[in-house]
């Protein structure tokens, strides 16, 4: 190769010519994932919170007290704020009216050492331009000076330069915006459930502010109204609304340090489960960070440090662990930061290093002064973390059983496991089956070379109402975390999963709907990372099969089975079998319906509200029956299937 020659001609000519210069927001609209991450329901809802943000900031700034944002018919987007409205000035620089600098150029606003807002949310940080850039049409109207001023814009052009359209007693900005089609192709409708849990997640974290949406497209408009005096400290009272809590007020500290606000809400239940729920900049913090950190080095000291002067502990006796301090705490922790740097792989991790630092300070000091100013409250926390510590070392025990040094054993397989052959975990998968009979059937209808079987015997432990050294003395429990091999709790490790599928096969009636819940209980609570990667799955087995002649079709519903039988012909007279459970099938029947790739269905379990789910598990599964019986009360009108 090195001899051969190449002629002129075979050489592809690249000179100035080649380069492509994108002007002002054509960019974004060539690259909008760049931008927004992409271009399906999650990048067209990201427009909405790029222009709230702005009214945040305003907010936080201290000049705004009232954000509302509507959803109008045909999907547009109105948000409006009581702050002092965006400059309408000449901007010095571009010698454009500031208004049309911040929509129209990009990183261009407040936000970047002007001295606009000290501290400002949002994520990417992109902005009006960006939103502006990907709308079919964006309109602005700014309250300011006893004038009503306006400007209109088209795919981020302008249309109709800033003029006055009238007088007005408040001031403040209103934005309406309608996405691109063009962009936007999978989707242009907006979740009103999706954008309401944010807006009140962000009345939480914003003490005092009032915020409210509405959503004008159904015939009934719906409008919730949002505003929390309380901020984050009636944020823990919201999450733990289904618990039993050892002390009625949710413990609230806040300081500030060097520009940065440190807010810490807390309160303890009597579960065991630790929810701890961390912002920077209203931005959750789902991959933790250097505020999370500092919380969790102070909270162990503090607390160790207090049970040894106060005689909880013995001098010589064993310091509490983290987990044994945190064990049934829900925590909200929120900081303010000048110049947040975010990290990890979904830039949801606070980088800061001066944070865990002044985080740490902050939250002892305060912290520590409240165990010494609230005796009782701190006698009961103690008494919490010292149970929490007792079940710990019992569960170490029980670990012994099922453990070698380095993790769960994996060698030692349990024995009722049917394993698979693939080595390969993206290839492998797992089915939990109830009963020995479907277990059998299972085992003889699979491909032994991708699919393994573990049967299951009856219901499992509840795991929200049970210790760790309980949990671990299960065995079905025990089979399951050692078949994963991936370690459960605080030391879990995804990447050591030997099944990249893990599907849960039940009985289509109530015990096996019941089983289906312990076991989604169990993984979100104990192995939530295999939830979260997508791994989960429900297998959907078939309630009925119509045999007619040599034809078998397989259907779902009493619905299905009343429309089929109308398409077929009376005779021969096709025969009907309801399965009432996986273990009537024979194993042909069930590869063929609930196995095979080509024709099963699965649903894959997703988290996509974390917080929802803590709730629904703590109300559904918790010790209150209170709570169950209102959501069993207030849903039931929509169950029209019940097995009795």
């Amino acid at each position: 190769m090195a001899d051969e020659k190449i002629t002129p001609k075979e050489v592809q000519e690249y000179n100035a010519s080649q380069i492509q210069v994108l002007e002002g927001l054509e960019a974004v609209r060539k690259r909008p994932g760049m931008y927004i991450g992409t271009t399906g329901p999650e990048g067209l809802h990201h427009l909405v919170w790029e222009i709230v943000d702005n009214s945040i900031d305003e907010a936080m700034a201290g000049h705004a007290k009232n954000i509302d944002i509507v959803i109008k018919p045909d999907n547009v987007v109105e948000v409006s704020d009581n702050g002092r409205g965006i400059p309408i000035d000449i901007q010095a620089k571009t010698g454009r009216p500031a208004l049309e600098t911040v929509f129209t150029i990009l990183h261009a606003g407040g936000k970047f050492g002007g001295g606009g807002y000290k501290v400002s949310g949002g994520l990417h940080g992109v902005g009006s331009s960006v939103v502006n850039a990907l709308s079919e049409f964006l309109e602005v109207d700014v309250h300011k000076n006893g004038r009503i001023h306006n400007m209109r814009f088209e795919r981020g052009d302008v249309i109709n330069e800033l003029n006055e359209i009238g007088d007005t007693d408040k001031s403040g900005t209103v934005v309406r915006f309608k996405a691109d089609a063009d962009i936007f192709k999978e989707t242009q409708e907006y979740d009103f459930n999706k954008l309401s849990k944010r807006v009140r997640e962000l009345a939480f974290l914003n003490r005092g502010l009032a915020i409210s949406i509405e959503d004008q497209r159904p015939e009934e408009p719906v409008r919730l109204e949002y505003q929390y005096d309380g901020g984050i400290k009636s944020y823990v009272g919201y999450l733990n609304q289904s618990k039993t809590v050892l002390y009625d007020e949710p413990i609230f500290l806040e300081g500030e340090q060097e520009g940065i606000v440190v807010e810490v809400a807390l309160q303890h239940t009597d579960g065991y489960h630790t929810n701890i729920m961390s912002f920077a900049n209203n931005i959750h913090t789902y991959e933790g960070g250097m505020h999370e950190f500092g919380f969790k080095t102070a909270l162990t000291r503090i607390i160790n440090d207090y049970a040894k002067k106060n005689k909880f502990l013995k001098e010589n006796e064993e310091n509490l662990s983290g987990e044994d301090a945190r064990e049934g705490l829900t925590i909200v922790l929120s900081i303010k930061h000048p110049d947040p740097q975010f990290e990890g792989q979904t830039k949801t991790k606070l980088g800061n290093s001066e944070v865990r630092t002044i985080t740490d300070r902050l939250f002892s000091e305060h912290f520590n002064r409240f165990l010494v100013e609230n005796p009782k409250i701190g006698k009961k926390i103690m008494e919490k973390a010292l149970l929490a510590a007792k079940a710990r070392l019992a569960a170490k025990r029980a670990r012994e059983v099922t453990r070698k040094k380095n993790g769960l054993e994996i060698s030692n397989l349990p024995g009722k496991l049917a394993d698979c052959s693939s080595k390969d975990p993206a290839k492998s998968e797992i089915f939990i089956v109830e009963g020995d009979s479907a277990g059998g059937s299972a085992k003889q209808g699979r491909s032994r070379l991708f699919q393994a079987i573990l049967p299951i015997r009856g219901k499992i432990l509840n795991v929200e109402k049970a210790t760790i050294d309980r949990i671990l003395a299960n065995e079905e429990i025990r089979s399951l975390f050692t078949a994963m091999g991936t370690g459960f709790g605080e030391e879990f490790q995804i990447n050591k999963a030997r099944y990249h599928k893990l599907i849960i096969m039940t009985d289509a009636d109530v015990d096996g709907a019941h089983i289906r819940t312990l076991l989604l209980t169990l993984f979100y609570r104990y192995m939530r990372p295999v939830v979260e990667a997508g791994y989960v799955y429900v297998a959907m087995p078939p309630l009925y099969q119509v045999k007619q002649g040599k034809k078998e079709v397989y259907l779902d519903t009493e619905k299905e089975l009343e429309n089929y039988l109308k398409t077929i012909p009376t005779s021969p007279k096709p025969s009907i079998q309801r399965y009432k459970g996986l273990g009537e099938m024979d194993a042909e029947q069930l590869w063929e319906t609930t196995m095979n790739p080509e024709n099963r269905r699965l649903l894959q379990v997703t988290v996509e509200d974390a917080i929802e789910a803590d709730l629904v598990f703590d109300m559904l599964m918790g010790e209150r029956v209170e709570p169950r019986r209102v959501f069993i009360e207030e849903n039931a009108q929509y169950v029209t299937n019940i097995d009795v």
